[in-house]
């Protein structure tokens, strides 16, 4: 079962990342029994779900799943109601409802709108929780037609340590990206992956509400260095690739920039 499980894995990472929804879904047909590994393994685009009491939207994954049924971290109770729902503990519930209005206002500052939700449950040595930030948009700030989809996706483990003051923090970031754009002039591009990185530090721990400071600043450095990476690989490379196709400057130009290049380049390996 363990060799099929990575054999699935390994297909999944060579879908389009555009079509996960669909790919995985013909690959839980083909495989039910490794239906439940596939969905708790394989992320897939976020969920926006309404909570009527609490009057706030809220980000369905597996981590706030209970059967059918998602728990809002707004009012904390599950949709479709059920008895005996997995819940935190009264401290961690506590924390959560502190981790996410700190989040709701990072996503404001760094977003300008979207989803954002924070599910925290308890471990045999700690705690662990998910931040969770969806983002869409369907025209550009120049009011230009885009399709736009920002998912990201943060898992902490936390280990305290009383004795020296300090926490172990583990984060697990995985950030999914879809744009497609339609214009006259390019036509229609679409460009669509996703990114995943690690990251662990020991941190003070002075209070309680300190762990939500510490995952915070991780939150925050992870996720400009995916926008960075991100921007480099589908961007950058994008423009190298498309530079290479067709350039913009006429030959005798390019070759005086490209013998000018190689005269600065002698010059400098001769000092």
């Amino acid at each position: 079962m363990t060799d099929q499980l990575d054999l699935a894995l390994d297909l999944m990472r060579r879908m389009p990342p555009s079509k996960i929804e669909d790919n995985l879904a013909g690959l839980i047909d083909l495989v039910p029994n490794l239906t439940e590994e596939l969905l708790s393994m394989v992320d897939q685009p976020l969920k926006v779900a309404h909570d009527s009491s609490a009057k706030r939207d809220y980000l369905l994954c597996d981590y706030n799943r209970d059967g059918d049924s998602y728990r809002s971290p707004w009012s904390n109770k599950y949709d479709p109601p059920i008895s005996g729902g997995a819940q935190p503990s009264a401290k961690l519930r506590d924390l959560e409802v502190k981790a996410n209005d700190a989040f709701d206002v990072y996503r404001d500052l760094y977003f300008e709108g979207g989803v954002s939700s924070v599910y925290c449950w308890d471990l045999e040595n700690g705690f662990a929780s998910v931040i969770l930030i969806k983002k869409s948009q369907d025209t550009t700030k120049k009011n230009q037609p885009m399709k736009g989809t920002w998912d990201s996706i943060h898992v902490v483990e936390v280990t305290p340590d009383p004795k020296n003051g300090q926490g172990q923090y583990k984060l697990t970031s995985t950030v999914m990206l879809f744009i497609e754009t339609q214009t006259p002039e390019t036509g229609r591009i679409t460009l669509a992956g996703s990114l995943t990185r690690q990251d662990a530090k020991n941190l003070k721990i002075n209070k309680d509400w300190n762990h939500v400071a510490n995952i915070g600043k991780m939150v925050e450095d992870m996720e400009f260095r995916l926008r960075q990476t991100l921007e480099t690989i589908y961007f950058g490379k994008t423009k190298d690739i498309v530079n290479n196709l067709r350039t913009t400057v006429g030959m005798q130009q390019l070759n005086h920039q490209n013998a000018l290049q190689a005269q600065i380049k002698q010059s400098v390996g001769q000092k």
